[in-house]
């Protein structure tokens, strides 16, 4: 469980990350739409695992290289918007958060068992 001062933080940089891609992120990757997701926090606050989800890309795992490949370009910029309210700036890493293509896998498996419990219903109405 995170602390407090943990969950504050990543608070803080996942605003910070956000306004960076919003204003940058064509920088790193063009005509992708790049979403700050989730920002984990070690408890000495050194490192972040900052999960991103993209619209507009194939290739997700890619786009996350890439972005990984200027991670301590985007930890420059960060740590130039919040050195004033953080004593350290934490080593940055990316990953893809798959939730949505999670949660779109699960409605598809929800979804054929109902219409599965459906059809099975409707025969033994049928057989009735």
């Amino acid at each position: 469980m995170e602390s407090k001062r943990q969950q504050k933080f990543a608070g803080l940089l996942q605003e910070e990350l956000a306004a960076i891609f919003q204003r940058e992120g064509a920088a790193y990757l063009p005509n992708t739409l790049v979403t700050i997701t989730k920002v984990r926090v070690s408890p000495d606050l050194a490192v972040a695992k900052v999960y991103l989800s993209f619209l507009n890309t194939n290739n997700t795992s890619l786009s996350v290289a890439t972005v990984n490949s200027h991670a301590s370009e985007i930890r420059y910029k960060l740590g130039s918007r919040i050195r004033h309210q953080a004593r350290v700036i934490p080593t940055l890493s990316f990953f893809v958060d798959d939730t949505n293509e999670y949660v779109e896998h699960m409605d598809k498996i929800f979804n054929k068992i109902a219409k599965e419990r459906k059809d099975t219903d409707e025969e033994n109405d049928e057989q009735h």
